[in-house]
């Protein structure tokens, strides 16, 4: 019912009328107005490909990282690859998903600002951007073998169905968005042929779940209620979001420690087991963002964070030199 009564005063403040008794497919929203002046099209539709998040497809460098062969030419160049192939088809789906967003968005607080929703780019400019991307992701990706174009075509389709679908569904959505961490790390291991452990696709993997869920918890405190801002996504309650992510935190320092400690780990020497303490401190930092509601998108925190930032590169520091000097 307080959807329904939210959707009727939507309406009414858009159209200016009173709130009719059907329920329409998309929200009625004021055609959009550029602020100031227009940015040019090529501006506008990089920042339609959001490089920013291309930070998550560095995602592609950590099996090879973590077994020790990234400082190998042929390995780097192949990890590289990976990257610049995962962030072409990420950002087709981005585009893909913006129109398909756009009425929605124009109602969001921040998501009106996007170059769709905003009217800097046409849908149809955007649909022809996003098909040149998608082509260029799967022949790059085609250069890294069958595996690895298996992985990248399989994050293309989860992403689409949860642009389409998946989001509506409560606890799925989190799932498929965290699904998509995962396909990066196992990417790079299938681009370089890195074979992934147990235990990282277990850190990964819970990893992704906390992280997606903080983001969450962020949304609720921008959005305050439901409202037509999000295509009808699926919508939680504060204190399941909040016990999910403190979880998904315990359960990924839980499988860090077991994945340093392994019998593997141990023939690196001392410096590999010590990284679970700055790893812990990121893991507690994120955390207690989380906690007063200044969760949010991962490539946005690490960028203003700088706590956050500082212990994160202090585990990066500790962890790759256990493994390289101990590689030689």
């Amino acid at each position: 019912m307080r959807t329904d009564v939210a959707k009727a005063g939507t309406n009414k403040m858009v159209s200016g009328g009173p709130p009719t008794s059907s329920t329409p497919s998309e929200p009625k929203t004021l055609a959009p107005t550029a602020v100031g002046r227009p940015a040019p099209l090529p501006i506008s539709l990089a920042r339609a490909l959001r490089p920013k998040q291309w930070l998550k497809n560095l995602l592609v460098f950590a099996a090879p990282g973590a077994a020790g062969v990234l400082s190998q030419g042929p390995v780097l160049a192949r990890s590289a690859l990976a990257f610049v192939a995962f962030s072409l088809v990420a950002s087709c789906l981005y585009l893909v998903n913006d129109v398909m967003d756009a009425p929605f968005d124009r109602l969001h607080p921040v998501k009106r600002n996007r170059p769709v929703a905003a009217g800097t780019i046409s849908s149809r400019t955007a649909l022809v951007a996003a098909a040149g991307l998608l082509v260029a992701g799967e022949a790059l990706g085609a250069r890294l073998g069958y595996l690895f174009i298996v992985v990248l075509s399989a994050y293309a389709v989860i992403a689409l169905a949860y642009s389409l679908a998946l989001k509506r569904v409560l606890v799925v959505d989190i799932v498929a968005v965290a699904a998509g961490f995962v396909l990066r790390a196992v990417a790079g291991g299938a681009a370089t042929g890195v074979p992934n452990s147990r235990w990282f696709l277990l850190l990964v993997s819970f990893g992704a779940v906390f992280v997606v869920t903080g983001k969450r918890y962020a949304d609720l405190h921008v959005t305050r209620a439901p409202a037509p801002t999000d295509r009808g996504a699926a919508h939680y309650s504060r204190s399941f979001l909040r016990f999910l992510a403190l979880v998904a935190s315990a359960a990924t320092m839980a499988s860090y420690v077991l994945w340093v400690f392994s019998a593997h780990a141990r023939a690196y020497g001392l410096l590999i087991p010590l990284s679970a303490v700055p790893f812990a401190l990121a893991i507690s930092r994120y955390t207690f963002l989380v906690e007063i509601k200044q969760g949010g998108a991962p490539e946005d925190l690490f960028t203003r964070d700088r706590p956050l930032l500082f212990t994160m590169l202090a585990w990066l520091a500790v962890y790759a030199s256990g493994i390289y000097l101990a590689s030689g």
